[in-house]
Formats: structure tokens, sequence, C-alpha cells
């Protein structure tokens, strides 16, 4: 790593859409997606990475607060 790269630790959301695993990070909005878990976060780290390329001042992105909600629903 040079002396202008920083490490970032964000958060990443994975979900199952069809035949497809969609990785989201929660603290920008940068999405991708992979045949499995691991090639869905491998492409979301490569694109968060081209999203921070693109960004002339780094803000360290606060960390999401994740938590469980039930919600009633009628069928």
């Amino acid at each position: 790593m040079s002396d202008q790269e920083k490490k970032l630790r964000v958060t990443a959301a994975i979900t199952r859409e069809g035949k497809f695993f969609v990785a989201r990070c929660l603290e920008v909005e940068v999405t991708s997606q992979g045949e499995t878990i691991d090639e869905a976060m491998s492409n979301l780290r490569e694109a968060v990475e081209l999203y921070f390329e693109d960004q002339v001042e780094i803000e360290i992105p606060n960390t999401p607060i994740i938590a469980p909600l039930d919600v009633e629903v009628r069928p």
C-alpha cells in the first residue's frame, strides 16, 4: 500500500435475486452482483474501489446500524 492509499472497512449486504447474489455497500450507493457470494463480494470490492478512485476528497463514511424490524402485513 502506498502512502496515499487508505484502507476502509465498509458493510456489504448480500441478497439472492434469481440466480445471482446482489451485494450492496451500505455506506455508499454502490451495488454489484455475481453468481456466487465470493464473486459478488469481489465485484463489489472492485466497484467500491472505483467509486472512491473518482473522489477528490475521501470522507470516511459512517458505519450503518443494522437492526431487524418486525412489521405487520396483510395477506
